[in-house]
């Protein structure tokens, strides 16, 4: 073959690869290449997880009492009181002050006895919990507001675009992961 020939088919060959790629690459495109950001609101998810909290406390019982009457109180009382209502007066005198003696001492020996009943305790440890709740907050998305040419609209995504989001063939290029669909158009 021809050597300007062959020149001639690579010159041309270069001329018509370099005449498509032209044409696919429209000069005069002037659609935007990104949209403006005009506000990024993180949408967060706040997660409550329960635990209990426990404490130790002292609590003290009062034991139960062998005699609920108090009725050995009252007789050692009303025998107490009746020997010294005895030691007073003499004749009728000494009867009537016996007697008053032995109900006056037989009231006392009934309250000494409730009391050293009511001081008889015995304590205890008990554990008490309570389930009270930790939150957190865990961001899951971003509502972000933008402006495309003349038109505004909003579109959820999975990270902060930052001051504007990439645009190819009109569209908007999100990540494939943010679940967005398709952007409101407000």
């Amino acid at each position: 073959m021809n050597k300007s020939l062959v020149t001639g088919l690579v010159v041309g060959a270069a001329a018509v690869t370099a005449g498509a790629a032209i044409a696919n690459f429209d000069v005069f495109d002037r659609s935007p290449k990104f949209a403006e950001v005009l506000d990024v609101d993180a949408v967060t998810k706040t997660t409550r997880t329960p635990r209990d909290v426990c404490n130790d406390h002292v609590v003290t019982h009062t034991q139960a009492p062998k005699d609920e009457r108090r009725i050995a109180g009252t007789v050692i009382g009303a025998v107490v009181g009746g020997v010294l209502g005895n030691q007073i007066g003499d004749g009728s005198g000494r009867k009537v002050a016996t007697a008053a003696g032995a109900a006056a001492g037989g009231y006392a020996g009934n309250k000494v006895q409730q009391r050293m009943q009511n001081g008889n305790t015995y304590s205890t440890t008990e554990t008490r919990c309570e389930t009270v709740y930790d939150s957190s907050e865990k961001v899951i998305g971003y509502d972000v507001r933008y402006k495309l040419g003349e038109k505004e609209g909003t579109v959820r995504m999975d990270r902060n675009p930052g001051a504007r989001i990439p645009v190819e063939n009109g569209e908007l290029q999100l990540a494939a992961d943010a679940g967005a669909g398709e952007p409101s158009k407000n």
